[in-house]
């Protein structure tokens, strides 16, 4: 189960651009959006690209995406 309010936290203190983010993961915004509200599901791809722009370590990725 992802943990979204600590995604969101590591969003926010990223200090990047909201749909900068979503495009580094190959997304729209809306398509994010819907990602962290939990309609659809991260892909691999996904997660692993999120991982790289947000700076995320291997404790974060796994505490967020594999709790």
């Amino acid at each position: 189960m992802v943990d979204y309010e600590l995604l969101e936290e590591k969003i926010k203190s990223s200090g990047k651009k909201f749909y900068v983010i979503a495009e580094d993961c190959g997304l729209t915004t809306q398509g994010l959006y819907n990602k962290l509200e939990g309609k659809n599901e991260f892909k691999h791809s996904e997660i692993v690209n999120l991982c790289e722009t947000l700076g995320l370590t291997t404790k974060d990725r796994e505490r967020i995406f594999f709790n």
